[in-house]
């Protein structure tokens, strides 16, 4: 298979190898930028606008927020770093709404650099989605621009810069859309999971450019923060997988200096009141740039109950592994008295983040605690199951195309590839159920981002969840089907 490749980036998720997903007259297609197609329905099409109006509710709310990006000084716990964030708060302030809702999100630039904002998981209007010089234009510094659009499906979701490594210093946020259906009383908790090094003696930007320099010609290259001897991608480790290591040994790029949840270091834990015995949801967001975690709770199993935003029959499970950019939510029970942890283990490196839940007196879980459910394999996709109400209906595909997943450690490009002779479009007509297997001929894992639509996974035991971002293990296959109901121009990337 043979096609365009572009240089892919690791180290921060929005900027990756990617192609575009599009109307041309009805008519949607996938393409890589750079390359032109005829009456391209773009994002300011009246037919974006149709598409949003027929996502309208009755009596909904327009929820209007301001997003302010700008240099702070941040309290990750324990340490204090200098860095980028909305709102001077590392993760930025939790947008919630009821779907339907319309959110008028209004973001003020005040970096030294462009910015957009992108609402990951959320199928919403194309000409919003926040992708660089794809559907907008960047908001240049000292500008401002309004998002709005209808969150239509309620889910757990994140907002995130989608410029270079802006995401990396600390520039997202949660997302949760509840359902219009009266909420449970239960304590409903976004927990953000990152991985930290800006202000620590490097910036993202750095240490990027010290990893190309590394993997492009083989010499060491000192980089502030950075494990390097602990860099498992580094070892051209082996590609295989077992249940208990689905991501092979090629886990990682990097290992960081710091590894928080909602802004705070397992040193200083962010701590969560419950009631004793209380059912928790916890709502889990990878916003890691180069980070799987590996999850386990203290004080027994977690029930998964919905990814991605859509629900899942629910499951039972000691451990999850949660790739960058996908979310989880889960039910925990609160432990009779004292405290238990929420520990997202580095997958393939040292450290660790955490979270408490707090029911009553008593010291908290040392930084260094391991749930035992850490040595558990982690839940795979094929025990996860979209429910009926949204489980896409038994149906052969219109049209299906193959994309490899290219590149190497060595040179440290990625790309993606089409096949030549369709020039790198793929086209399907609107209201097509498009199948999409992504085929990683690579070593190294790589999670995989579309934009405007979720897909459900076909796993080798049925059709499983549905799924926005998916990790697609090395030397592996993974097919995607849904329907292409979304008018505009789309991206698909790692």
């Amino acid at each position: 298979m043979q096609g365009s490749a572009m240089r892919r980036r690791k180290l921060a998720l929005p900027v990756a190898a990617l192609a575009v997903l599009a109307v041309v007259a009805g008519v949607l297609v996938w393409l890589l930028p750079g390359r032109a197609a005829a009456k391209l329905v773009g994002p300011s099409s009246p037919r974006v606008a149709q598409a949003e109006a027929a996502r309208a509710v009755s009596g909904a709310r327009t929820v209007a927020v301001t997003l302010t990006a700008a240099a702070t000084t941040a309290d990750i716990g324990g340490r204090t770093v200098q860095t980028w964030a909305f709102n001077d708060t590392v993760p930025g302030p939790t947008i919630r709404l009821t779907a339907g809702d319309v959110v008028r999100a209004t973001v003020v630039n005040r970096l030294p650099e462009p910015l957009t904002v992108h609402w990951h998981g959320i199928a919403l209007r194309n000409d919003m989605d926040g992708v660089p010089d794809v559907t907008q234009a960047p908001i240049a510094p000292g500008g401002t621009f309004t998002y709005e659009f209808t969150a239509a499906t309620a889910g757990t979701y994140f907002y995130h810069s989608h410029v270079g490594t802006q995401l990396d210093r600390g520039l997202y946020g949660p997302l949760v859309v509840d359902d219009r259906a009266p909420a449970s009383a239960d304590p409903d908790v976004p927990l953000l999971l990152d991985d930290w090094l800006d202000g620590t003696g490097t910036t993202p930007d750095e240490a990027f450019k010290g990893l190309r320099s590394m993997g492009g010609s083989g010499s060491g290259s000192s980089m502030a923060g950075m494990d390097m001897g602990s860099m498992p991608g580094m070892d051209m480790g082996s590609s295989g997988t077992d249940p208990n290591n689905p991501l092979g040994t090629d886990t990682a790029d990097l290992t960081y200096p710091a590894y928080l949840v909602n802004g705070r270091t397992p040193d200083a834990p962010a701590v969560y009141p419950v009631a004793a015995g209380q059912q928790v949801r916890l709502r889990l967001i990878n916003a890691a740039a180069a980070t799987p975690f590996r999850v386990a709770f203290g004080a027994g199993q977690m029930t998964v109950v919905a990814t991605d935003g859509y629900p899942v029959t629910p499951v039972q499970t000691d451990s999850l592994l949660i790739g960058m950019g996908e979310r989880y939510d889960v039910l925990v029970t609160a432990p009779a008295t004292g405290t238990a942890a929420l520990v997202a283990a580095a997958e393939g490196k040292s450290g660790q983040a955490m979270a408490v839940l707090r029911t009553g007196d008593g010291p908290l879980p040392s930084a260094d605690v391991r749930p035992t459910g850490l040595q558990a394999a982690p839940l795979p996709y094929s025990s996860l199951r979209a429910t009926p109400a949204v489980a896409l209906p038994d149906a052969k595909p219109d049209v299906s195309y193959t994309v490899g997943l290219t590149g190497d450690m060595m040179s440290y490009n990625w790309g993606l590839n089409v096949p030549k002779s369709r020039g790198a479009t793929l086209p399907v007509k609107q209201g097509q159920r498009v199948r999409l297997v992504l085929k990683n001929d690579t070593t190294m894992w790589h999670p995989m981002h579309l934009h405007g639509h979720t897909a459900q996974l076909l796993t080798d035991s049925g059709p499983g969840p549905r799924k926005d971002t998916v990790v697609v293990p090395p030397k592996s296959t993974v097919t995607l089907e849904f329907v292409a109901d979304n008018p505009g121009q789309w991206l698909l990337h790692c």
